[in-house]
């Protein structure tokens, strides 16, 4: 492959959107996860989104390329250690995010809104959101929720409440549970990497991470339960799938505790084999008692 475009692709970060996915959430919640149609459009939000956010991380290297270059893995992006020009890949980073909202706004004016809320979102961040103490992550949790708010949208089904609230808290603690990862890597020089990590201590994160982590289980718990889940699938077996959540979650603490991970959140999960395969059953079981009302 050729080298400068080899390079674009690393700065375009494909293994990030996977991200993305969870704009089938509500598709999947809707039950209808087999319609063809449907699943098409979501498949064509997915590409936008995954399109924007690649012209958002080619921003965002843009814009923190000094503090970057103090982080053992961050300054070796082709962007920061200088391999692509700088203003080139402001034009590549403008054009991405100008394609995905004008096209997103051709395929359904209300995911429009959302894509180009999202872009703005993200320009913030990158530009000063990320700079305050606590809302550089609740930003982060927030771009999940409009994900799956857009998600919802294009296919014109409601997005229901329960998975908004179990979204951003999930958001919260894979955030926070980043935030920690960086604090221990960086030490000393955490605060020359992020501004904002000077204002975080591992005692206080591991705080946040504990009201999350709760906060997602209980909501996720009461979701499955709730008569609103049951009239909707017309099932009480939604419950069987809290296991799944609870491994899930133990098992991503467990890696930030003792393996030191968790840095990158997308990483860990599509690496780490028992996650993996939990993730897999999750969905396959919440497909059978959704869809085929087995259990």
């Amino acid at each position: 492959m050729n080298a400068p475009i080899r390079n674009f692709i690393v700065s375009f970060r494909p293994q990030q959107w996977i991200k993305n996915l969870i704009l089938f959430a509500p598709l999947i919640f809707s039950e209808k996860l087999f319609d063809i149609r449907a699943f098409g459009i979501v498949s064509m939000g997915f590409v936008l989104f995954s399109l924007a956010a690649s012209g958002i991380y080619t921003m965002n290297d843009l814009a923190d390329t000094e503090r970057d270059k103090q982080h053992p893995v961050k300054s070796q992006r082709p962007i920061v250690s200088g391999v692509i020009p700088p203003g080139l890949a402001a034009v590549v980073a403008f054009l991405l995010m100008v394609l995905s909202v004008t096209v997103g706004f051709l395929v359904n004016s209300n995911f429009g809104v959302f894509i180009l809320v999202y872009v703005l979102l993200n320009i913030a961040y990158s530009y000063g959101l990320k700079n305050i103490v606590i809302l550089d992550v609740m930003t982060v949790a927030i771009g999940f929720v409009l994900r799956v708010l857009a998600g919802a949208v294009i296919v014109y089904v409601p997005a229901s409440e329960w998975l908004i609230i179990c979204t951003l808290l999930l958001s919260l603690f894979l955030g926070f549970s980043k935030r920690r990862h960086e604090l221990n890597l960086l030490d000393v020089r955490a605060a020359d990497h992020r501004n904002v990590l000077g204002q975080y201590s591992a005692g206080f994160l591991d705080q946040m991470i504990a009201i999350v982590t709760a906060a997602t289980v209980m909501s996720y718990a009461l979701y499955t339960i709730s008569n609103e889940t049951v009239q909707k699938f017309g099932t009480t077996h939604l419950y069987y799938t809290i296991p799944f959540v609870l491994y899930g979650i133990f098992r991503y603490l467990y890696l930030i505790h003792k393996r030191d991970e968790g840095g990158n959140p997308t990483h860990t999960i599509i690496t780490d084999v028992p996650l993996i395969v939990n993730v897999a059953i999750w969905i396959v079981v919440s497909v059978m008692i959704i869809y085929f009302h087995v259990l």
